[in-house]
């Protein structure tokens, strides 16, 4: 579904958007949200810069917006940024398949081995951060 950002006026279509409650919706096409709580992007090599700052500094207008998460497609590691009761952006990290997503703000967490099952990761990516010298 289509999100818009009324503050900056920016459309986007995220892989993945959360509402608790009543979806606000902008008109009677009913095909743009104005109250995510959650979004998740998957970021790709076209557009990972782009969701990472550009997307990112538009979504942070949504006073709804209490989590935002990038998904790597190249190994098992979640960004999660988390607004806190101050305003300010946090960031959390977990990477490999034994770890899990935490969503403080939807009281969930989530296995990356679940997240992961059937993507064709290189076998050195699964339980270390990628970046990470092997042995």
């Amino acid at each position: 579904m289509r999100v818009k950002v009324p503050d900056t006026e920016m459309y986007a279509y995220p892989d993945i958007s959360v509402v608790c409650g009543k979806a606000i919706l902008k008109d009677d096409h009913m095909d743009t949200l104005l109250n995510p709580v959650v979004i998740f992007e998957v970021l790709s090599p076209s557009t990972e810069s782009y969701d990472r700052v550009a997307k990112f500094a538009h979504y942070r207008r949504l006073a709804t917006l209490k989590s935002y998460v990038l998904v790597s497609q190249e190994a098992p590691m979640i960004d999660r940024y988390d607004r806190g009761d101050d305003g300010q952006w946090v960031l959390s990290d977990c990477w490999g398949v034994d770890s899990s997503l935490q969503i403080p703000s939807l009281g969930i967490s989530i296995p990356l081995a679940k997240v992961y099952e059937n993507v064709d990761l290189p076998p050195d990516h699964l339980s270390r951060q990628p970046w990470a010298k092997s042995d």
